[in-house]
């Protein structure tokens, strides 16, 4: 009885990854929990979906997809990025410059 207890709680146990060569082992066991308090799922669900934006792991899912973008949603992506772009070089611009006149004075 305790080997085959054994034997399952070493298929269902974490690898251990106190060597620094197992990098791609500590990788796999990433992710994110929630506690679901008072069986309110729909709470937990709403907490994880606001982590992984914050965490960026939605922007990850996003850029691996597996299926064909058509080129108009392309070209809409692209100009959004190069709004966002453009918009960013500008407002570090206006920075640069207001901290330019501080510093000499002005």
């Amino acid at each position: 009885m305790t080997s085959t207890y054994k034997a399952f709680s070493s298929i269902f146990t974490r690898p251990h990854t106190g060597l620094p060569n197992r990098i791609s082992d500590s990788q796999q066991w990433r992710g994110i929990r929630v506690k679901i308090l008072n069986n309110n799922l729909e709470r937990g669900l709403t907490y994880m979906q606001r982590i992984m934006q914050s965490s960026g792991i939605e922007r990850m899912i996003k850029n691996e997809q597996l299926y064909h973008i058509k080129n108009s949603e392309k070209r809409v992506l692209a100009k959004k990025n190069l709004h966002r772009r453009l918009k960013s070089q500008d407002l570090a611009r206006k920075l640069k410059s207001i901290l330019v006149k501080k510093v000499r004075g002005y």
